[in-house]
């Protein structure tokens, strides 16, 4: 099986007093390790990447890969909406010891499908690491097309893809139009199932911060080809999924870690701003409802 398959975490970085919980991290990386997570994503979306500094960013993914020890793959956010920037954070994740890069489309400055090229292949020109591509347009505005994927694809070290287009249909596309040993991770975790059905190998997860054990035995059925226990499995976690977004990602995931008493303290750095009652009470139900509450 591939080194990057199953259930990856986006993991959160704890904060207390608005400083990095670095016990607190390392404890969140053996529950996961523990309770079957395939591989840790450090520095992503929902581990408060655009609030760190680059020294905290370096810092995050050396404790990570310590405290990994090896166990899993470590697959460092990398990305940036300026190429230079993305080089150095690639860079500097290579230099901790990452196993891989996971490197979004720029946000905020729309590129073009052929600026999007230009991005990701400067980048793997100028850093020998694998890179995974991270398409997110709810987040990035643009959205990289499956013929782009598929151009970067021909590069030896752009690996693969995190998807979270949440369109099946842009899925096959990208699975279609890629060679066979292109990894294609779903970026949603509703998604995750159908996504290893028709091709996929897992999913960079965020509800694995509160459940790695059900999102990893779902991707483990998936993979497997065991559809009745995969849909049984999501079916029962889809209510967990739904809460995650319940507020902005990852003000449910922290404040879910905090609950299991997995950290001391969930709250976010500015501007998110910490969960609201509704959001609290969907968390808590889904959590009970899961059974891990």
């Amino acid at each position: 099986m591939e080194k990057y398959h199953g259930a990856i975490v986006a993991i959160i970085t704890p904060f207390i007093n608005n400083e990095i919980d670095e016990q607190g991290l390392a404890d969140l990386i053996n529950f996961q390790i523990d309770n079957g997570t395939h591989g840790i994503v450090p520095c992503g979306t929902t581990g408060e990447s655009a609030t760190v500094s680059f020294d905290e960013h370096k810092k995050i993914i050396e404790l990570t890969v310590k405290t990994v020890a090896g166990r899993v793959p470590v697959i460092a956010g990398t990305g940036a909406n300026s190429t230079a920037e993305s080089i150095d954070l690639a860079r500097s994740a290579k230099e901790s010891g990452a196993d891989a890069t996971l490197s979004v489309v720029p946000y905020y400055n729309k590129p073009n499908q052929e600026g999007l090229y230009q991005h990701f292949k400067a980048i793997a020109e100028a850093v020998d690491i694998p890179i995974i591509l991270y398409n997110v347009p709810s987040r990035t505005v643009t959205n990289m097309l499956p013929e782009t994927v598929a151009r970067l694809a021909e590069f030896d070290n752009i690996i693969g893809i995190k998807e979270a287009t949440a369109s099946l249909q842009q899925i096959t596309e990208v699975i279609r139009q890629c060679p066979d040993d292109f990894i294609v991770l779903s970026g949603d975790d509703f998604t995750c199932m159908p996504t290893v059905f028709i091709g996929g190998k897992g999913v960079i997860s965020v509800t694995s911060n509160v459940h790695p054990r059900g999102m990893a035995d779902l991707m483990e059925a998936a993979l497997a080809g065991d559809l009745k226990k995969a849909n049984e499995i999501h079916y029962s976690l889809y209510p967990l999924m739904t809460s995650m977004f319940s507020a902005p990602n990852p003000v449910p995931a922290k404040k879910g870690a905090e609950l299991l008493g997995k950290i001391k303290d969930g709250a976010p750095r500015l501007p998110l701003s910490g969960i609201d009652d509704k959001a609290l009470e969907a968390v808590t139900a889904a959590m009970k409802g899961a059974g891990i509450l």
